[in-house]
């Protein structure tokens, strides 16, 4: 793949408005955009539950390493950001369910908002593909 730049899409309406890419590979080198919990019908998914949002982000952004030729053992950090840090453990427990035996480097950050107001959360990622 070498030094080739490579561009993901999520299919998100907001991409080509804000002019941003789902995700992005450069040589071994890939990043997630921060990541909302949007379904595929354009809402919000599970309104008020910070549990099941984190899971939809991670879904998205895992479809979205997949297409830039990443996989889960590859990601070397996640960014979880929250609108309620108090709620972390929440969150904590869907990445924990996919990040336990690859264990990257994470942060917990509280928001003050979203573009959304129903958005509880929103993840980025890294990845190094070997």
């Amino acid at each position: 793949m070498g030094n080739v730049r490579r561009t993901v899409g999520s299919g998100s309406p907001l991409e080509p408005e804000i002019g941003f890419s789902r995700a992005v590979r450069k040589g071994a080198h890939v990043a997630v955009a921060g990541t909302a919990p949007i379904g595929d019908d354009g809402a919000t998914v599970a309104p008020g539950d910070v549990y099941a949002q984190t899971v939809r982000c991670l879904d998205i952004a895992y479809t979205a390493l997949k297409a830039a030729g990443a996989s889960l053992e590859d990601v070397v950090r996640t960014r979880i950001m929250l609108t309620d840090v108090t709620r972390w453990r929440e969150a904590a427990r869907a990445h924990g369910e996919r990040f336990a035996a690859v264990r990257p480097v994470t942060t917990f950050v509280e928001v003050s908002r979203f573009i959304d107001p129903e958005w509880l959360v929103e993840v980025e990622i890294d990845a190094v593909v070997d």
